[in-house]
């Protein structure tokens, strides 16, 4: 407990070193451990435990009448692999105070990079498409996807369930079954469903060991920096916020609120709010054109910056 309300406080603190820094919004801490234990009639018992780790710290930057919000936080499975609380509190301070002064733009079809923390949002919805509860129910915008080209060819995706401290590493799954490292997407083409014992009846097919969902995802990733990607956008935005529920999973429209920073000729111009960002999923799959090397080690889905060629982005 001590050692939580010193992280807390460091984090706090450290946040705070710069006066615009008006207020903060919650710092919080939390470590635990879970014993999860499986046995059925087949004869299979089982039992696995983990441990988790999280320290966030969200913050209020001013200047004059203009305030905004923004948060960093860190996540994983063993202490030492967290950064530093100061750390967390000075990424949170940096965030907010990138946002102060946002100023418009036009309403029109711009290339969009999603920040590696937003991009995993974007394989989140292929992996509820693909689900075999959304196959069989006929409910998705994949439906009979398998086989098919569903990314660009260079494009890359491996469920790996027994990477060393992953976020979702398991021997097996919540019905028993057990796991392995299984490509989900390859060269682009969707090899396989998400199956657990009773979709893959439904569907004819067997268990991929995916019952309670995907385990640890990783993605095809280049050599590129987020500040590269930047440069490659050229014109266009950088998202580093999404809000609201806009994504349609039966036809794969999406359209959600989004802040972040316009980009001018390779280079952050300035921040913008209050903005929509509209496409098809299906459209926007395929017009990946680039996965950064800042991979987001927080999430079982492992990917860096996505570089989405051409959305709809509306403006106030």
């Amino acid at each position: 407990v001590d050692h939580a309300i010193e992280s807390a406080l460091a984090c706090e603190t450290a946040g705070r070193e710069d006066v615009r820094i008006t207020n903060v919004d919650g710092t919080n801490w939390s470590s635990g451990g879970s014993a999860f234990a499986y046995a059925n009639s087949h004869g299979f018992v089982g039992v696995e435990r983990g441990t988790s780790h999280t320290i966030s710290c969200s913050l209020i930057a001013g200047r004059g009448d203009a305030m905004q919000r923004d948060y960093w936080y860190d996540h994983a499975r063993a202490a030492n692999d967290m950064i530093s609380a100061e750390s967390i509190g000075r990424r949170a301070a940096e965030r907010a105070l990138a946002r102060l002064d946002p100023r418009p733009i036009c309403t029109g079809r711009y290339p969009v990079l999603y920040s590696a923390e937003l991009a995993r949002s974007l394989v989140g919805h292929f992996l509820n498409a693909v689900a075999g509860s959304s196959q069989y129910r006929r409910s998705s915008f994949l439906l009979d996807a398998c086989g098919k080209a569903v990314f660009p060819d260079w494009l890359q995706m491996t469920e790996r369930p027994h990477r060393p401290r992953g976020h979702r590493s398991a021997n097996f799954d919540a019905e028993g079954v057990a796991t392995a490292d299984r490509p989900l997407v390859i060269d682009g083409r969707l090899d396989r469903y998400v199956l657990g014992s009773y979709s893959a009846r439904k569907l004819g097919l067997e268990s991929t060991g995916n019952a309670g969902g995907m385990h640890n995802l990783e993605l095809s990733i280049g050599d590129a920096t987020q500040a590269e990607l930047v440069r490659q956008l050229g014109s266009g935005l950088l998202l580093t916020e999404l809000m609201g529920q806009g994504v349609n999973g039966i036809t794969g429209d999406y359209s959600r609120g989004a802040a972040g920073f316009w980009v001018e000729n390779g280079e952050i111009a300035h921040p913008v709010d209050g903005i929509t960002v509209a496409a098809n999923l299906r459209d926007m799959f395929m017009a990946i054109e680039a996965i950064g090397a800042d991979v987001d080690p927080r999430s079982h889905i492992r990917t860096g910056s996505i570089l989405v060629g051409a959305m709809t982005v509306a403006a106030d």
